[in-house]
């Protein structure tokens, strides 16, 4: 059931589903969310339950401010205080040492957790209203509202043709980010980054004054975060990345002929068959981003086999692109 997320009567009752143990979808900036209370134990599993994602792999909590945060973390270093400062609410989940006997079901059992807080009216709205209710939900866990592992939900109709019209989705329009937030982790004394999003590697550590190191620089083992395994973000579709050139060659080979394929890519390429499907990738990052996983849905839709992409740019602003585009193509 797709309810208007601007409408007070819809936030009232998704309230009073959450405070019961229900499940909820609602917009973030980045994609949607499949939320429940991320203090409640029994509502948290039924998340796991209907993505059918491993109960091992921790989910972000979603919070209204920085205050919120206190619920489930146990500190916020120095270095995270600067990096909410600069970018709560927005796109970026701190990973944060969780407070004993909270959340532990969302956490994946470890003894961190991921905390966001997101910028979307709605998802304010939302929090807010859970936050103030009687008995108070302090926080939503909220992974993104799609089968485990493919392709994450922009809009209210991505989400209900995952999970069908019995499911409240608060409908906030497409997403403005388009893929998932920067994730740092902030347990180890010094700033990692587990997930690149829309924010580079360069704004992240000139936040935090501190240099953004890589999960593979340290001997400690990361905690597991959520979008982090090898193969994640993956259409019905296979993808395989190639440059511009590889991607005409292909295409000429195949001849007139082709069929069951889909090409997405910058650069203008010619496909001697018609019924090569194609569209144009953004030539800037944040655009690509914002267009990336409803593109990928749309070729599954209209029936692609092979989904053929032109690798993104090595720029640090396009990691957030090539990570999600890594992630579907290694399955």
């Amino acid at each position: 059931m797709i309810r208007d997320a601007r409408d007070p009567a819809a936030i009232e009752e998704a309230v009073r589903r959450l405070a019961a143990g229900d499940l909820v979808a609602f917009p973030t900036e980045t994609v949607y969310g499949l939320g429940a209370d991320a203090g409640n134990d029994a509502a948290v599993a039924r998340i796991f339950q209907a993505k059918g994602r491993p109960a091992d792999h921790p989910l972000i909590v979603h919070v209204a401010d920085a205050a919120g945060a206190q619920a489930f973390a146990a500190d916020m270093p120095a270095f995270a205080q600067r990096l909410v400062q600069a970018f709560w609410p927005g796109p970026l989940t701190l990973i944060l040492p969780r407070r004993p006997g909270v959340g532990e079901a969302a956490a994946g059992g470890q003894d961190s957790i991921g905390v966001r807080c997101p910028s979307h009216p709605a998802a304010q709205d939302l929090l807010r209203a859970c936050a103030a209710a009687t008995p108070a939900v302090r926080g939503l866990a909220g992974p993104s509202a799609n089968q485990f592992g493919r392709v994450s939900p922009t809009t209210a109709a991505h989400v209900e043709g995952e999970f069908g019209a019995s499911l409240l989705v608060l409908d906030g329009g497409p997403c403005e980010v388009g893929i998932e937030s920067a994730i740092v982790d902030c347990t180890r004394g010094r700033p990692v980054l587990l997930r690149p999003g829309v924010l580079t590697r360069s704004q992240i550590a000139a936040a935090c004054g501190e240099e953004l190191l890589s999960a593979d620089e340290l001997e400690q083992a990361a905690p597991r975060a959520s979008g982090t395994l090898e193969s994640h973000y993956a259409p019905r579709a296979q993808v395989r990345l190639m440059d511009a050139a590889a991607l005409q060659t292909a295409l000429d080979l195949l001849g007139a002929e082709a069929s069951g394929i889909a090409v997405y890519a910058r650069a203008v390429l010619r496909s001697p068959s018609q019924r090569v499907l194609q569209r144009r990738m953004p030539t800037d990052a944040v655009d690509a981003a914002r267009e990336l996983f409803a593109v990928l849905r749309e070729f599954d839709d209209q029936g692609a086999a092979l989904i053929w992409v032109e690798a993104p740019p090595a720029a640090a602003e396009w990691e957030g692109v090539r990570d999600r585009l890594a992630r579907a193509a290694a399955r």
